[in-house]
């Protein structure tokens, strides 16, 4: 551990300086990326077919290069996942990264390339690493192990040489040595399939492993920690683990969760450091002590557009690059990455809270919205709301998910909410009416909506029983890894599913 310190006292003073560049000219990183990305492509299929060659400035590639969804993309995706090469990226591409989300079929399968790993993810890694030993310099970090809990792994159903399965899975079997070596718990078990066995192997195995840190999604983080105190006896995670020190999360926003982890923990010295990795790739880390912000890493083989919500829905909408966007507006992320995604739609929502750097906040999805009514409701709005609802009657969520009460005759529409409490509200009224009057405060539109209940009532809400989230999600066949329960939804689909297991 002492060489591990040495080496990781260089590597991150080395990252830091680059990441100063990149904070002070990300407008000349960007063109860098891009100038990289086209070169390289400009023999692949997929750049031929747009002519690349001839491809000199962003503002040709906007016009020439259509923006893609997964559908658009898919045929190519199936064809390489068939054997063939040099479709969209040069490179070859053994790793598909396995995600949900998709209209076409029950899952995505994102191309992951060498470049990717290496250059996008690994090295995001090394400088949320690099960062927070600058945060913290008096760190444990490097002491200890991190416990982190992904998804699983298996061979391509189309070609046996490829590889198919979740990103942190991906991640994790290629880790270097070194990495393997700080993380529990052992390969074998952080990549069992069947995810409910994999929950009580974790939980037995790692109880006596002296854990730094942990990284991986809130909601199945939650049911690994509360099966480790149900093994143990003890009260906290401190008791566990007392040397525990930082908590890496992402995929779902942590507002609502970070009171239940705070009481589950019991460590005042713990720290929650929020990252924005996903199957894409790896775009932004928490590199400051300011909740729900996060660093936008413009130097890691993606170069970013962004679609300002008057473009949403658009068959040919305009972008702009990170030197035109605005603070305070919502934007959908494009990406263009060394994997061969190109103007590629992955359906997140962010807003810029700093231009000097560049860091964002992820405000929804561009498919999880309500919008019944004209509301437009998101799920920024949504977490933002329950948060301080929860703090208000110190309540504490594991899960919810919210859609729309459609308008009959003689009745008016509405929300319905259905919330899993970890501890109920001290009085359920007034969560739900703070609930209410801070989407107002937040959404002009759905305070229009509900002026005098004129084309809205007060919310509705249902107390779900403690697990009934991870039945649902069960009965799915949506455990772990990739899987998250939605939180918004412009129909019943979700709604009328769980409602008839209350």
């Amino acid at each position: 551990m002492k060489v591990l310190n040495r080496i990781f006292g260089w590597a991150t003073s080395s990252r830091m300086k680059r990441l100063e560049y990149m904070m002070s000219s990300p407008a000349d990183i960007q063109q860098e990326v891009f100038t990289y990305l086209i070169e390289k492509a400009v023999y692949t299929e997929w750049g031929k077919k747009y002519g690349y060659s001839s491809i000199t400035s962003p503002e040709i590639f906007r016009e020439r290069v259509p923006v893609s969804t997964y559908e658009d993309l898919f045929p190519f995706i199936d064809r390489i996942m068939k054997g063939e090469q040099n479709i969209l990226w040069p490179e070859p591409i053994n790793f598909f990264s396995k995600s949900s989300g998709t209209t076409n079929a029950k899952s995505k399968f994102i191309p992951v390339s060498e470049e990717s790993l290496f250059d996008c993810h690994y090295q995001a890694g090394k400088d949320m690493l690099s960062l927070y030993s600058a945060l913290y310099p008096e760190t444990n970090l490097f002491k200890g192990k991190c416990l982190a809990i992904g998804g699983s792994y298996q061979k391509n159903f189309m070609n046996q040489d490829l590889v198919c399965g979740d990103v942190s899975a991906i991640l994790m079997k290629n880790l270097p040595f070194w990495a393997q070596y700080m993380r529990t718990p052992s390969i074998e078990v952080a990549l069992m399939e069947e995810w409910e066995a994999k929950i009580e192997k974790m939980a037995h195995s790692v109880i006596d492993e002296y854990v730094v840190s942990m990284a991986g999604v809130p909601t199945w983080t939650l049911v690994l920690l509360e099966r480790i105190l149900e093994i143990t006896g003890k009260s906290s995670i401190a008791e566990v683990w007392p040397d525990l020190e930082l908590f890496a999360h992402g995929a779902v926003a942590f507002g609502p969760y970070r009171d239940t982890f705070k009481k589950l923990i019991n460590n005042p010295r713990m720290n929650y450091l929020e990252v924005y990795n996903a199957s894409e790739g790896y775009f932004g880390l928490q590199d400051r002590n300011v909740e729900d912000e996060m660093l936008l890493l413009l130097d890691h083989g993606i170069y970013y557009e962004f679609i300002p919500s008057s473009e949403w829905g658009k068959d040919h909408p305009k972008a702009v690059g990170v030197g035109e966007v605005e603070l305070g507006k919502n934007y959908a992320m494009l990406i263009t990455t060394n994997a061969g995604l190109w103007r590629y739609q992955i359906g997140d929502t962010v807003r810029f809270t700093s231009l000097a750097p560049h860091r964002i906040k992820i405000s929804g999805r561009t498919k999880q919205f309500i919008n019944a009514f004209g509301e437009e409701l998101i799920v920024e709005n949504a977490e933002d709301a329950i948060t301080k609802a929860c703090k208000a009657t110190e309540a504490q969520i594991t899960n919810f998910t919210a859609g729309p009460i459609y308008l009959e005759q003689g009745k008016k529409g509405g929300h319905e909410w259905i919330i899993e409490f970890e501890k109920l509200p001290n009085d359920f009224d007034k969560f739900s009416k703070i609930l209410d009057q801070r989407l107002q405060e937040i959404n002009s539109d759905y305070e229009a909506k509900r002026y005098k209940d004129i084309a809205l009532i007060r919310p509705k809400i249902h107390c779900a029983e403690q697990g009934l989230f991870y039945k649902w999600m069960a009965g799915r066949g949506k455990l772990g890894g990739q899987h998250k329960v939605p939180r918004l939804a412009n129909s019943r689909e979700y709604l009328d599913s769980i409602l008839e297991m209350i």
